[in-house]
């Protein structure tokens, strides 16, 4: 007999946790307690709610709903629904060391660190708020780096110029500076 499912509030909890510790273990090498608060704040802000509002899900006084669900997702970079399935134990509190080989599941595509899902962030607030420009823009600057730039011509090979260019050239120089001020004593 297999056992009961869980209820979606406890996976969506246990699943909100598994965001909070992969932010930790993504933003920190050994979270203290006191860096740990700092990044619960973090954390919310990432998530665009209130550190009291996360406070008060982690402690189970609020649960997370359906278009809460949906925005951690799309926050944290998760396929819709994902809030909703189980992912196994929660044994992952432990951060990956610096030596641990990459996932092979990760895709090359998806933002792999905060840097990266910042940028990704910028370049779709921007889309959204003004697609038509942004489209233009990104193209324009993707153009340049992945088009290489045409080799240009070699520098002409400078002539001599003639005595008389030079002096000429002496002149037009000189009757462009302002004389020296005298000293008055």
């Amino acid at each position: 007999m297999s056992p009961a499912p869980r209820d979606v509030a406890q996976v969506r909890l246990d699943n909100a946790m598994r965001l909070f510790e992969e932010f930790v273990s993504a933003t920190v090498k050994h979270p203290d307690a006191a860096t740990l608060r700092g990044l619960e704040r973090r954390f919310a802000e990432r998530l665009q709610i209130q550190p009291s509002y996360w406070s008060q899900i982690k402690g189970r006084s609020r649960q997370i709903g359906e278009r809460l669900a949906r925005q951690f997702e799309q926050l944290c970079h998760k396929p819709p629904g994902w809030m909703d399935l189980e992912h196994g134990s929660m044994a992952i509190a432990a951060a990956p060391s610096s030596t641990a080989p990459a996932p092979a599941n990760v895709s090359p595509s998806l933002p792999q660190d905060d840097d990266e899902r910042f940028i990704v962030g910028l370049v779709l607030t921007y889309y959204r708020r003004h697609p038509q420009r942004a489209r233009t823009r990104l193209l324009d600057l993707l153009g340049e780096v992945l088009t290489p730039e045409p080799a240009a011509p070699p520098p002409p090979k400078p002539s001599a110029p003639s005595p008389q260019a030079e002096l000429d050239e002496w002149r037009q120089l000189q009757s462009r500076i302002a004389p020296l001020k005298t000293k008055k004593r």
